[in-house]
């Protein structure tokens, strides 16, 4: 009897230690990796006719207008990305996509994108989705990446700068963070 009770309690107790054990190791692994994160901006410029054209022209709702578009204009464009506001500043990426114009009045659209990066510590491409608002900040969640934002997860906020005249310029703040299995994978590389 006495034999059972030491098994029963060896049991128990290898039980717990193994439990234990288990949650610390799990904690640990956790704090031990940081979210890795960039934030910068660069500025799209997108001239009617030249980076930007329209395929569809809408059928209800306002003419073309620098801010506006007939309900279910169809747009694409391939526009340059600077680091300043300035067209003639460097040029560090392409935006490249399509929009669909997507509300009534002309404002609002559907936007798709590829955004081809070379920076200094960073080469690749980011794919953003989402709701665009011609003349208010719009947030774009970030879809997927490659090159070296494999794996990014975040957002680009778009906002106007300069809508008159035939280019028009918007600042696009970048929010990317890595999730710790993807900076793992990269020191691997």
């Amino acid at each position: 009897m006495a034999s059972s009770l030491q098994t029963c309690v060896l049991v128990v107790v290898l039980f717990a230690l193994f439990s234990i054990q288990t949650t610390t190791s799990a904690s640990h692994h956790h704090r031990q990796h940081e979210v890795k994160s960039i934030h910068f901006a660069l500025f799209q410029h997108e001239t009617i006719n030249k980076t930007g054209f329209f395929i569809v022209k809408g059928v209800a709702g306002p003419g073309i207008t620098q801010t506006t578009t007939p309900f279910g204009t169809l747009f694409a464009f391939q526009d340059p990305m600077t680091i300043n506001a300035n067209r003639s500043s460097k040029v560090v990426g392409i935006a490249e996509g399509t929009s669909i114009t997507s509300s009534l009045d002309g404002l609002q659209s559907i936007s798709i994108a590829k955004i081809t990066l070379r920076l200094k510590h960073h080469s690749g491409s980011i794919s953003i989705v989402g709701g665009t608002h011609n003349t208010k900040p719009s947030d774009h969640p970030v879809v997927g990446g490659t090159g070296g934002f494999t794996f990014v997860q975040g957002y680009v906020t778009s906002s106007p700068v300069n809508l008159k005249g035939l280019t028009v310029t918007y600042k696009i703040e970048f929010h990317l963070y890595w999730p710790p299995y993807a900076t793992q994978l990269q020191k691997t590389s």
